[in-house]
C-alpha cells in the first residue's frame, strides 16, 4: 500500500510539473510599460494557476536587433514587445484557435491588427495586441519660449516656423539646442512625406528617392549646416542605430525636440513642474502636414512551447478592463476602439500630460495613407534603419547627398531582396 501512495504521488508531482508552464517575455519601455505588465500578470497568473510569466526588462536596441537574430535560429522569448510587425511577421504566432472570442478581438483592435497580417500570415490571424498605439510629432518647452518672448508657433505650423522660432528662443535663453528629431527613419520618414515623398514606387516596394525625399534630405543637411538640430543625435552613433534626445528635452537644454507620443509619460514623469512643455500637433511641410502612426504591441512566437498559454496571456491583455489599467499606468493612447471613444481615466496626470495625450490622439487622423502604409509594409525595417546610415554619412561628409542617397536605395533593395 505504500508503495502504490508513492507511485501515485510521484505521478501527481510529475503531472503537476507538466502543467506548469512559464513564459518568457522580453519587454522594452519607454516609461514604465514593462513594470506595469509585470503588475498586471498577477491578475492572469491568479486567473490561470500554473502559467507563470518572466518579464525581462531589455533596451530597445535589443527588440530590433538582438531579438530578430535569435528568433532566427528558433531561440528567444515566449513573447516579445515589438514595434516592427512586417518584419518579424514570419516568426509571430496566429493565437486565434487559442483565444475563447476572436470576433470581439477583431472588433477592438482590426485597424492594427492588420499590421502583422503580411507575408504568408492568415488575412484572419490574431498575431499581436497593440499595447501602445503611437503618432510621431513635436514637443516644445513652453517656459523657454515665454522667457524668450517668442510666440509659439500655432496648430498648422511649417517646419520652417518651428525652425525658425526654435533658433530664436535658443539664442535668447542660451540653450545648447533649438531642434532634435530622433536618429530613425521611422522620424524622418514623416516630414519626408510632408516634403511630398511617394516612398514607394510602382511595384509596391520602398524605397523610391524621388524629388520630396531628395528635398527634405537637403532640408534636413542644412539643418545640420546652421546649427537647427543638434548635431550629436544623428551624429553621435553610427549604422542603423537608433538615438533620441528625450534626455536633452528633460533637462531643458532643448527648445522642441521631433519624437512621439510615447514620450508623455517619461516627461510626465522626468519633468515634472521644473517647466511648461506642449505637444507641438502636426507640423507642415510643402505637401502635406503628416506623421507617422504606430506603436509597439506583444506578440507571441511560434518556437513556443506552450502556444495555448500564449493565447490566453493575449487574450488577457486585450481585455478592456486590462488595457484601460495599464493605459492610465503608462499615459498612453488606446489603440482598443472601445477605449478610443470611451476614453482613457489617466492616473494622476499633470495637466501638460493631459494636453499632450488630447493633442497627439486628435493629429492621427491627419496622417496621410503613405504614412499608414509604410507602417505595415514588410520590409519597414530595411527602410528605418538604412536611412540613418546613409544620412549621417552625408552629414559628416563622407558621401555626397547625391551618393549618399544612391547608397541607400540600393541597401533598402538588396535588404529586400534578401529577406525574400
Amino acid at each position: 500500500m505504500r508503495k502504490t501512495i508513492a507511485v501515485s504521488a510521484c505521478a501527481l508531482l510529475a503531472a503537476g510539473a507538466v502543467q506548469a508552464q512559464e513564459l518568457r517575455f522580453m519587454c522594452y519601455q519607454d516609461g514604465v510599460e514593462c513594470d506595469a505588465w509585470a503588475d498586471a500578470f498577477q491578475t492572469f497568473e491568479a486567473e490561470n494557476p500554473g502559467i507563470t510569466v518572466a518579464v525581462d526588462v531589455v533596451p530597445f536596441q535589443a527588440i530590433i536587433e538582438s531579438l530578430p537574430v535569435q528568433l532566427e535560429v528558433g531561440e528567444g522569448p515566449d513573447l516579445a514587445r515589438i514595434t516592427d510587425y512586417g518584419g518579424l511577421a514570419r516568426f509571430l504566432l496566429d493565437v486565434r484557435p487559442f483565444v475563447s472570442d476572436p470576433d470581439a478581438i477583431e472588433a477592438r483592435y482590426g485597424q492594427s491588427l492588420a499590421w502583422s497580417r503580411v507575408g504568408d500570415n492568415s488575412a484572419d490571424g490574431i498575431y499581436h495586441i497593440v499595447d501602445q498605439l503611437t503618432a510621431t510629432g513635436g514637443f516644445a518647452n513652453a517656459t523657454l519660449f515665454e522667457q524668450a518672448g517668442v510666440d509659439l508657433p500655432g496648430p498648422g505650423a511649417t517646419w520652417d516656423e518651428w525652425a525658425e522660432a526654435s533658433r530664436a528662443v535658443r539664442d535668447a535663453t542660451g540653450v545648447d539646442f533649438a531642434m532634435a528629431i530622433d536618429r530613425t527613419g521611422h522620424r524622418f520618414a514623416a516630414p519626408a512625406m510632408s516634403w511630398g515623398a511617394a516612398l514607394f514606387g510602382e511595384d509596391g516596394d520602398a524605397l523610391l528617392i524621388d524629388d520630396g525625399f531628395r528635398a527634405f534630405s537637403e532640408q534636413f543637411l542644412a539643418w545640420h549646416e546652421d546649427g537647427t538640430l543638434a548635431p550629436d543625435v544623428w551624429v553621435g552613433a553610427g549604422g542603423g542605430s537608433y538615438q533620441d534626445a528625450a534626455g536633452e528635452f528633460t533637462n531643458a537644454n532643448l527648445v522642441m525636440y521631433y519624437s512621439g507620443s510615447w514620450q508623455i509619460g517619461r516627461f510626465g514623469r522626468d519633468i515634472g513642474d521644473a517647466f511648461d512643455w506642449v505637444a507641438t500637433g502636426g507640423i507642415c511641410g510643402p505637401v502635406a502636414c503628416t506623421g507617422m502612426p504606430g506603436g509597439a504591441g506583444i506578440a507571441g512566437f511560434t518556437r513556443t512551447g506552450h502556444p495555448e498559454a500564449v493565447g490566453k496571456l493575449i487574450e488577457f491583455i486585450a481585455r478592456d478592463d486590462v488595457q484601460a489599467e495599464v493605459l492610465a499606468r503608462t499615459s498612453n493612447l488606446p489603440a482598443n476602439a472601445l477605449l478610443q471613444e470611451s476614453g482613457i481615466d489617466y492616473a494622476d496626470v499633470s495637466d501638460d500630460v493631459r494636453a499632450a495625450l488630447t493633442a497627439f490622439a486628435a493629429s492621427v487622423p491627419g496622417f496621410s495613407d503613405t504614412a499608414f502604409a509604410l507602417q505595415g509594409y514588410q520590409f519597414n525595417r530595411a527602410v528605418y534603419t538604412n536611412i540613418p546610415a546613409r544620412i549621417t554619412q552625408a552629414i559628416v561628409g563622407e558621401l555626397t547627398l547625391d551618393a549618399a542617397l544612391d547608397r541607400l536605395a540600393q541597401d533598402v533593395a538588396d535588404a529586400i531582396a534578401e529577406a525574400r
